[in-house]
């Protein structure tokens, strides 16, 4: 594995590696890493356009499917841009708040558009017109995880108020399937606001282990298709409690 890049801003670090070898796969891959060793996005170098992680193919899957027409997404957290370049010809407005991330993404990960806004996405967000996007897409992490004033209640209601009536809210987050007080607790919250809600994983090889988990909030039923999910199954997840700005985070 070779580092290619490292770049600090405040206390988190993100590097850029290149390696032979990704989750298994042979072959010849780049990668940006958090310091926590947590990969934000990675790329292979001999096919540029497939997408290397699941849980983009699956957020992909569930977008086309249940609105195969949308053109307007709103994006909280870059990483190296895997969702927003495979759609170079849709809306997208993405927030990311760290710069740093933003010029590797365009240095080292091909990515050439003009759609990302460097700021907090929760007031990004709130700048936006009322029910302007067909989907929102909560993917943002620091060191600690997803930031606590993106999974409120108070943060669900601003996006349902900028979602259309047909739109979705989709979170990537990484927990536990079971006695995960704080997945529960999303799970919980999400339910308050939007009338339907679904919850995906990927396996993992015990069953206490940390994997992403991908929760989708709609005001209509929300369909998929299995084989299409790139290894996330439905789960279900025990009642938490609602998350509130006002809480100690």
């Amino acid at each position: 594995m070779q580092l290619l890049r490292k770049a600090i801003n405040g206390a988190q670090e993100v590097s850029v590696y290149e390696t032979n070898q990704l989750y298994g796969e042979t072959g010849k891959f780049r990668f940006l890493q958090f310091s926590d060793y947590a990969i934000q996005g990675a790329i292979d170098l001999k096919e540029p356009k497939r997408i290397v992680l699941e849980y983009p193919r699956a957020i992909i899957h569930l977008m086309e499917r249940n609105d195969p027409a949308f053109n307007n997404v709103f994006m909280i957290g870059h990483g190296v841009g895997t969702i927003p370049g495979h759609y170079p010809n849709k809306r997208f407005v993405v927030a990311e708040i760290d710069e740093a991330v933003v010029e590797l993404s365009k240095t080292y990960f091909h990515y050439h558009m003009n759609n990302v806004r460097v700021g907090d996405g929760r007031f990004l967000l709130d700048e936006q017109e009322q029910s302007s996007f067909d989907y929102i897409i909560l993917d943002a992490f620091t060191e600690a995880g997803t930031p606590y004033h993106l999974m409120t209640l108070e943060f669900m209601e601003l996006a349902e108020a900028k979602l259309d009536a047909r739109g979705m809210l989709l979170l990537n987050v990484t927990g536990k399937l079971k006695n995960d007080t704080l997945i529960d607790a999303v799970y919980a919250t999400l339910k308050e606001v939007f009338m339907h809600v679904k919850a995906f994983s990927l396996k993992a090889e015990h069953h206490a282990d940390a994997r992403n988990i991908i929760l989708a909030g709609s005001n209509r039923p929300i369909a998929y298709e299995s084989m299409a999910m790139a290894g996330f199954f439905e789960i279900g997840l025990d009642e938490g409690y609602v998350m509130r700005d006002k809480q100690d985070a």
